[in-house]
């Protein structure tokens, strides 16, 4: 309970901060986002997982977005393991960023960056090499200098031979020419890519699905969290397009059913917590019906850990 409890912390702090910006209704919403949780338990009470609660879902609610970013793991990490043993793709992770901007220039900053990476998949040794991708903006802050660090975090679809194949390989190098050449800065400095390891891409998934911006930047105080909300609130923050655009509709489709993988643990037990003024109180626990534990232990997937 421990990480819920933070979170709901935070999203007390966050009252204060958003009652500016939306109505009576959705700040009454946050204000009451998970103050009662409903966790499944095993016999021994050592595994607990989330079956029920009600949530506000706002994009900026650090509780929500926790939840929503491990949700959105899950879902990039079953796309990739269809595009890799359905389309025999392999991935690579580019991280593209430029220099720091001022709070007043990050809105035209970021319209700059999603122009400038159209650009850059429309080129045409681009085009040849990536087949598909998922983005992700971020957004950090830096409080030593006031300013602000937007960038994207890609994962790109290639073909199996992309590394050995020199008509489609592309150098770090070349990547931040074209990053260069594709936002007319040529003092960006650095790009980075990496190929995405078979075994383990839990690294590259978490940079994708986690929060666009951190709740321990935008919760400082009112002027950032103004500046994040402004910015942030309606723009899209995660992208699909080519094979994982379409893989992501067999997901939502519920046609990649069968890559959830089942989570092994038998849950027995409800246990029922309502929020305090500082933590969790756990008012009831009772034993599940043979019924009940049927449906419950037929729809708990294992989930990934997302990194903060």
């Amino acid at each position: 309970m421990e990480k819920y409890t933070e979170k709901k912390l935070k999203n007390q702090l966050l009252q204060t901060l958003i009652s500016n910006h939306v109505s009576d209704k959705t700040l009454e919403r946050v204000k009451e986002c998970n103050t009662f949780m409903l966790f499944v338990a095993d016999k021994t009470l050592e595994h607990k997982k989330l079956h029920g609660a009600n949530s506000c879902k706002h994009r900026f609610c650090p509780v929500c977005s926790w939840r929503k970013a491990r949700k959105n793991a899950l879902k990039i990490s079953i796309l990739m393991q269809y595009l890799r043993e359905a389309e025999n793709k392999e991935f690579v992770f580019l991280t593209l960023t430029a220099p720091n901007v001022k709070a007043n220039e990050l809105d035209d900053e970021i319209k700059h960056y999603n122009q400038s990476f159209q650009r850059l998949m429309q080129r045409k040794e681009v085009k040849a090499a990536v087949k598909g991708y998922v983005r992700k903006l971020e957004v950090t802050y830096n409080k030593d200098r006031d300013d602000y660090h937007p960038h994207f975090h890609v994962i790109l679809a290639v073909d199996k031979h992309y590394f050995n194949n020199q008509r489609q390989y592309i150098k770090r190098d070349r990547w931040l020419e074209l990053w260069q050449q594709s936002t007319k800065n040529p003092c960006i400095a650095q790009v980075d890519i990496r190929r995405v390891k078979h075994t383990d891409n839990k690294k590259e998934v978490s940079e994708i699905a986690k929060y666009s911006a951190k709740d321990s930047d935008y919760l400082q105080d009112e002027t950032i969290f103004d500046t994040f909300y402004k910015t942030l609130s309606g723009k899209r923050l995660i992208v699909y397009s080519g094979l994982f655009k379409d893989a992501s509709k067999k997901y939502e489709n519920k046609e990649l059913e069968h890559y959830k993988e089942m989570d092994p643990t038998h849950y027995i037990y409800q246990i029922f917590y309502h929020w305090g003024q500082t933590d969790y109180i756990q008012t009831e626990q009772k034993l599940m019906s043979e019924d009940m534990q049927k449906e419950v232990n037929q729809t708990m997937l294992e989930e990934i850990d997302i990194e903060e």
